[in-house]
């Protein structure tokens, strides 16, 4: 019996450290599962709103509406300015927008996942570096 036991707390605790020291790699998808299972999912919750008429047009002014400006990205004054450019990307708006809506993000959040998305398919590391094993830097 006494065996039995202390099998069972090395098997704990040899469990909880492997869990601990690998945190980093599984910690994130369970948080967002844990996330997915709170927020109650009805069927069609998705088109509850959507907004009518064509695309959107693409000018600051649109993208202020939007909700796509923060304090950290502050779009006001291309607005005051009279910015005549087309406004932001669109592409990048709609996926944007999508991550808002789906993680129920704010904006600049929603930049941060995005541009994290970005550099993971571009071969940049979050810190900003070249993944490539050839790469040297000098600094």
């Amino acid at each position: 019996m006494g065996y039995l036991l202390y099998s069972l707390i090395f098997l704990v605790l040899l469990s909880g450290t492997a869990l601990f020291v690998t945190r980093a790699r599984w910690l994130p998808a369970a948080q967002e599962s844990l996330a997915q299972l709170r927020r109650p999912r009805f069927p069609g919750s998705d088109y509850l709103y959507s907004r009518l008429g064509p695309a959107p047009p693409g000018s600051f002014e649109d993208d202020m509406e939007a909700g796509l400006s923060s304090a950290t990205f502050d779009l006001t004054g291309n607005v005051e300015g009279g910015d005549g450019r087309a406004g932001l990307d669109d592409a990048a708006k709609r996926e944007i927008l999508k991550i808002m809506k789906k993680r129920r993000l704010k904006f600049d959040e929603a930049r941060r996942v995005y541009m994290e998305q970005r550099f993971r398919e571009n071969g940049i590391g979050p810190d900003g570096r070249p993944r490539d094993p050839k790469f040297v830097s000098f600094s």
